[in-house]
């Protein structure tokens, strides 16, 4: 009977199949089933959301040659508890994941360690050196989901559009991380009064918009689907919303930290509150929320990002960029679009299963009968704050310490079986 059980009780939403009620949830040898097998085992689940398992489509996992940031078995610890069932790893390791031998090797080492799903994505350019493009049919012959430089940005309009054109070929997805170097120039923060003020070398939101303007052209050249990373500027968000009104295959995700926080945090907290893009303004923030909320942003993506702490205490210029976020993502926007009342509960979940679901074409992201039982239990009141030290992740470059939320993770199930549970009586993988 391993893998087989009833969720009885919940609050089910499942936005791909348009549920929002309570029901139960039969799991059967591991997949979701209509009907309960004799004998399965009941778990009250009542006063709990069931959700299909979350899925994030932007982490990095640091392995091959960061292990001292963060492993396939840390990083997947943290994606379980934080509860996501299928994470979507970036290829800007050391070596890059630019070549099938090098993307084969990830995916068998997660195939051994990880406790929920991993994806792995390949580099759009060869060293991600962004001169020469990448094999981009032997990636997807070796299992990438998606192309990508995440991290740097190809600055030549000329090379992107071919490798759109390459990955067309081959039916891959692009992923880009929009920042015109030129423009940028290595900025520590946003540019702005909160710069000036830290004496912080700036990054412009032109820096995003033009690659998001250039992207969208592209996507209209080729009629392939261009998502936009963790999309942080008011301009860009706007570019995309008419894109999506004219029906070009342009999507876009937002991170927490982007919906959560603004330039101002980086007054507070130095280098943990360093990341690229940078915290914008408040009124950057407000329409990236606006965004997600009206699905212009379908996705919400953590970009979890570790780094060491003795790299962090580097200051501000030499630190870095990037924060944790697995562990702290869904409790940030429980907390802050829910509670704060900007989206309903139902349009979130669906910003962490259908939205990445339709990205990358996958299966998972449902509860529908005969997908694999990957579940994200919700308790959508918990009142608990966040501590970094408690972490899975071995790393702990991140602004929440001590900030108060409500909501949070209540367990994570991958193919039937429990992977993390808070429920008394029930034990998970982790605890």
């Amino acid at each position: 009977m391993e893998g087989t059980m009833i969720l009885r009780g919940g609050r089910v939403i499942d936005p791909v199949n348009g549920l929002d009620e309570v029901r139960d949830v039969v799991i059967v040898d591991g997949r979701v089933a209509a009907e309960a097998a004799p004998g399965a085992p009941v778990v009250d689940v009542a006063g709990l959301v069931v959700c299909p398992g979350f899925i994030d489509l932007h982490v990095h996992l640091r392995e091959p040659g960061q292990t001292h940031k963060e492993d396939i078995a840390s990083g997947t610890q943290a994606a379980a508890a934080g509860g996501f069932t299928t994470v979507v790893a970036m290829p800007n390791t050391n070596p890059p994941v630019d070549r099938p031998e090098i993307l084969e090797q990830v995916l068998s080492a997660a195939r051994e360690r990880a406790c929920v799903r991993v994806l792995q994505t390949g580099a759009l350019s060869q060293g991600r050196a962004g001169k020469a493009l990448s094999d981009a049919r032997a990636l997807a012959a070796a299992g990438a989901v998606a192309l990508t430089d995440d991290g740097t940005c190809l600055q030549d309009a000329g090379l992107m559009l071919e490798a759109v054109r390459r990955a067309a070929e081959v039916g891959l997805p692009v992923i880009d991380h929009c920042e015109d170097d030129s423009v940028a120039r290595h900025g520590a923060m946003n540019a702005g009064d909160f710069a000036q003020r830290l004496g912080v070398s700036g990054q412009p939101g032109l820096a995003e918009d033009l690659v998001v303007c250039r992207n969208i052209l592209i996507c209209r050249e080729t009629g392939w689907p261009i998502h936009i990373q963790h999309i942080s500027t008011a301009f860009s968000v706007a570019m995309v919303r008419a894109a999506q009104r004219h029906g070009l295959p342009v999507t876009a995700e937002a991170s927490p930290h982007h919906l959560c926080l603004t330039e101002a945090c980086c007054v507070l907290h130095g280098p943990n509150a360093k990341m690229n893009p940078p915290l914008r303004t408040e009124a950057d923030r407000q329409a990236v929320v606006a965004g997600v909320a009206d699905g212009t942003i379908g996705v919400i993506a953590t970009d979890h990002a570790p780094h060491a702490t003795e790299e962090k205490a580097a200051g501000m210029e030499r630190a870095p960029a990037g924060i944790v976020g697995l562990e702290a993502a869904v409790a940030l926007c429980l907390t802050e679009l829910v509670h704060g009342g900007s989206m309903a509960l139902p349009d979130v979940v669906a910003r962490f299963t259908r939205g990445p679901r339709e990205v990358l074409h996958l299966e998972a992201g449902t509860l529908t009968p005969g997908a694999a039982a990957d579940v994200t239990l919700l308790d959508p009141s918990a009142q608990h704050v966040l501590h970094p030290t408690q972490f899975y992740s071995r790393s702990r470059n991140c602004p929440y310490e001590g900030r108060l939320c409500r909501g949070r993770v209540a367990g994570t199930i991958v193919d039937g079986a429990w992977v993390y549970s808070r429920l008394p009586g029930i034990a998970g993988r982790l605890r």
